[in-house]
């Protein structure tokens, strides 16, 4: 039988089938000894034994693996950010969306807790930069459900990751769209109002619309292990409406003269902060280069 791997259980897997049925299973020992890992989102080959227990026999090619979160096939990222409690920032979600954008991933941004207030302002300034930029764009609220038949057809069909700072509100966005689930909400703590972290496992969620949804850890920082000086411009993606233009090919859009992309930005045709974020993962990418 062939299913995905949704959660990995104290050396066991959780694999829902094609028929819809989870089944635990084991993995061969020749699984092991290939020493290419399983992954949550796996798409396996398993014999069932008695009743819903069964063994892993095959791992599919993979079309994509990210490596924080560790989720095997995922073709999209939600990033899920809000106005406030955390605050939205525009780098960490700009981080999210490169991440995305090296891995070849559908970003989606979603503005959730659209019920507090400035949430209209952020909605603007979104629309603004990052719909422009040809990003498609949810607002929400799990409060009081405002959005989420919108976010559920985007989730529709597909293996989706759900992405950003702890206490934006994934795991509510969740218990809303899965009726029944449980995950734990958090409380945010601190003076910097950041979430506590209430994901403790990346683990898959099977939508009654047919697509797989993964709530993952939290986290307030993401590295740029995977991208390089050379890839990191095609990660803006709006960068490309004017860098065929720029007088060098190759052009980093940083030091070098008749940049159009600099020129872009001087004139208001690109924006400031999405510039000025590229600018530090290329300070970071560089550093990164002479430490190794």
């Amino acid at each position: 039988m062939q299913g995905t791997v949704l959660r990995s259980v104290g050396g066991f897997y959780d694999v829902l089938s094609s028929e819809g049925t989870v089944f635990r299973c084991r993995a061969r020992g020749r699984l092991k000894q290939a020493g290419t890992g399983l992954f949550v989102g796996d798409r396996v080959g398993f014999t069932p034994l008695d009743g819903t227990q069964g063994v892993l026999e095959s791992v599919e090619p993979r079309r994509s693996l990210l490596k924080r979160p560790p989720v095997a096939n995922a073709e999209q990222v939600v990033v899920v950010c809000s106005p406030q409690a955390p605050p939205l920032s525009l780098q960490l979600l700009d981080r999210l969306l490169v991440t995305a954008e090296r891995e070849c991933l559908q970003p989606i941004i979603c503005l959730n807790k659209n019920d507090l207030p400035g949430s209209k302002e952020i909605q603007v300034l979104l629309k603004d930069v990052y719909a422009a930029a040809g990003y498609p764009l949810v607002f929400t609220s799990a409060l009081d459900g405002r959005g989420l038949l919108q976010l559920k057809q985007l989730l529709s069909g597909r293996m989706s990751v759900l992405a950003g700072s702890s206490g934006a509100g994934k795991s509510s966005l969740l218990n809303r769209l899965l009726p029944g689930a449980t995950l734990r909400v958090g409380e945010l703590s601190g003076k910097l109002r950041r979430g506590r972290h209430t994901t403790r496992q990346v683990e898959l969620l099977p939508l009654d619309c047919g697509g797989l949804v993964a709530d993952t850890p939290g986290f307030s920082q993401l590295d740029l292990e995977e991208v390089s000086w050379d890839t990191l411009p095609a990660c803006f993606p709006e960068f490309a409406l004017f860098s065929g233009l720029c007088r060098f090919r190759g052009c980093g859009h940083r030091d070098e003269p008749e940049c159009a992309v600099k020129d872009a930005v001087r004139d208001r045709n690109l924006p400031a902060t999405r510039y000025e974020h590229y600018l530090v993962f290329l300070k970071e990418i560089a550093i990164r280069r002479r430490l190794r």
